[in-house]
């Protein structure tokens, strides 16, 4: 009797881990797999997340690198989260064709996974067989346009001016600076003096800003791809005794920035709402997991802020 019992007892567990963590629960479990939580702009993300997923009643498993650059370790955790049997994971890539191969993983174990605030690199996707359920973001093409008309018209249509790029071949960083190239172009007296990658972090923006000060220190203006390396830019323009005679233009809109803009010392950010990017993520992932069809795109709003 006493090893029917231990029988059955085995068999349940097993049982129970095949189901993964929703029977543990009693609730459906989706994570949110972020670039970072170093950077204030996730930071809201995973806010708006967690707001909505207590409101649908689900459990909510929120990880990260520690840094942005690190695509092997957020492909580790996606990996380790299909191991777990999550019911949707809802991923903000930290490379557009390196996360790929982790999305057809979670294709093959049957969960949805939906892309957040950055794009997948579709032909590389293809290319693998795999598929998303649908992108939510904002559109960074038409956000680097808004960054480069707001610098052009500031100058008069004329000046110089530098960009701190983000990571590489990253489609976010992409994207905005081809909006960006596109608006300036309509200025032919705009000269791009330097651009340059800072990788996202606010410590390579001062970095990286302060030798392009020092190489051309005619520049008028920067625009930085994301906000740290704007505040970045910001503290080396400080430290070279420039303030107010460099204009900075950053994106994401993160409090610090705006801060910044209310005190003088950025002239604009371009805002992209990562609280609602999260909070639809969670939205989207339960009809995912409900069957629900669900449109290719998921748009949110962007817009200039300025003081």
């Amino acid at each position: 009797m006493k090893k029917i019992l231990i029988l059955f007892i085995s068999t349940a567990l097993l049982f129970a881990c095949q189901r993964g963590e929703k029977t543990a629960t009693g609730r459906p479990v989706v994570a949110l797999v972020m670039k970072t939580l170093n950077n204030p702009f996730f930071i809201d993300m995973q806010a708006g997340a967690e707001e909505a997923a207590e409101q649908l009643q689900f459990k909510l498993i929120a990880q990260a690198p520690e840094r942005e650059l690190d695509v092997e370790k957020q492909m580790q955790i996606i990996e380790n989260l299909i191991q777990r049997k999550v019911d949707a994971i809802c991923v903000a890539p930290s490379g557009s064709r390196e996360i790929v191969p982790a999305i057809v993983k979670a294709n093959e174990a049957g969960i949805p996974v939906l892309v957040v605030d950055t794009r997948v690199d579709s032909v590389s996707l293809q290319q693998a067989g795999g598929f998303v359920t649908t992108f939510i973001g904002s559109d960074n093409i038409d956000g680097g346009r808004l960054a480069g008309r707001f610098i052009s018209e500031k100058l008069n249509g004329k000046g110089k001016i530098a960009i701190l790029e983000g990571i590489p071949g990253h489609e976010t960083g992409d994207a905005r600076l081809t909006g960006f190239h596109q608006a300036i172009a309509d200025y032919p007296q705009i000269e791009i003096v330097a651009s340059q990658t800072a990788n996202w972090e606010r410590d390579q923006g001062y970095n990286v800003f302060q030798n392009i000060l020092q190489s051309h220190p005619e520049v008028q203006a920067v625009f930085a791809c994301n906000d740290m390396m704007a505040l970045g830019a910001i503290e080396a323009i400080s430290a070279s005794g420039k303030t107010g005679r460099v204009m900075v233009v950053g994106f994401d809109a993160i409090t610090d920035a705006r801060d910044a803009i209310a005190s003088g010392t950025m002239a604009a950010s371009i805002a992209q709402n990562p609280r609602e990017m999260g909070r639809l993520a969670m939205v989207y992932a339960h009809k995912a997991i409900q069957k629900d069809t669900i449109p290719p795109t998921i748009p949110v709003k962007i817009e200039l802020v300025r003081p």
